[in-house]
């Protein structure tokens, strides 16, 4: 009777070694909100026995809780701010995952005319021209890095705009909603807006430029600057995220049909 005891302690514990192990990632809310997170950490957790708990944040406050260390690695869409953060020796290397684009939402009237925009720069310069209502995320997040490099493409500064730009210092679901209660203009990643239910008299108004192009990044935090990251976890989630199981659910993930994800990393 002892030994079976001690054989169920025993199975009771290796069974909590195997679900034990849990992970730190800071990610962005565009991310989050894309519904793609409830798709992929599951799968993770079968696959691994990992947890990763998620801090949902903007780019920039995700680059800041990698630097000091309080998130075991980050997901991001800002290659310039990444490669600031890996210059700093934060990260310990970056590895591309998926991508998708950044599209222009506004009223159905459209006021401004954006749907007749020949590119990016010129959908702005109608939004800024006519001074329709434009909702910023204005919270230092990869979208709104994105945005404040197209005004200042299409020889705009956002800093010296009046009462029609409003910069919320929100996430992409806040955003969102804020620019549909105004019936504002917003710039938006695609897979926020397909996932974003409170569309009211929105629509989907210019895409297709190249510079729209938006990258998500995963980047382990440096061990040598934080001896209390768990690398190797990092490491093993890495090695899941550009595995053919995670390109599967990635590009199978849609909505309505839309894909809301395209799978890019290289297994190298």
């Amino acid at each position: 009777m002892k030994h079976v005891f001690f054989g169920m302690i025993a199975a009771v514990c290796l069974s909590t070694a195997v679900w034990a192990d849990q992970m730190k990632l800071a990610v962005t809310t565009s991310f989050h909100n894309s519904g793609l997170s409830d798709i992929l950490l599951p799968a993770i957790k079968e696959d691994l026995g990992l947890e990763v708990q998620l801090l949902v944040v903007g780019t920039g406050q995700a680059l800041k809780l990698g630097a000091a260390g309080d998130v075991d690695a980050i997901l991001v869409h800002s290659r310039e701010a990444e490669e600031k953060f890996l210059a700093a020796g934060n990260g310990t290397h970056r590895r591309e995952i998926m991508y998708n684009d950044f599209v222009f939402i506004g009223p159905k009237t459209d006021v401004a005319g954006v749907a007749t925009a020949t590119d990016a720069r010129d959908a702005l310069s109608k939004i800024a021209n006519a001074a329709a209502v434009f909702v910023s995320r204005g919270d230092e997040s990869g979208t709104h890095k994105k945005e404040l490099s197209l005004w200042k493409a299409a020889g705009k500064d956002a800093g010296k705009f009046g009462s029609w730009y409003r910069a919320v210092g929100a996430g992409m679901g806040k955003a969102l909603n804020t620019a549909s209660g105004m019936n504002a203009y917003i710039m938006s990643d695609r897979a926020s807006w397909l996932n974003f239910g409170n569309k009211g008299d929105l629509a989907l108004l210019f895409s297709g430029d190249p510079v729209l192009f938006n990258q998500y990044a995963y980047i382990p935090v440096n061990p040598a600057m934080h001896g209390h990251v768990k690398n190797d976890l990092a490491v093993r989630l890495e090695a899941w995220l550009v595995s053919d199981t995670a390109k599967t659910l990635i590009n199978d993930y849609k909505i309505n049909g839309e894909t809301l994800f395209v799978f890019n990393a290289s297994t190298e």
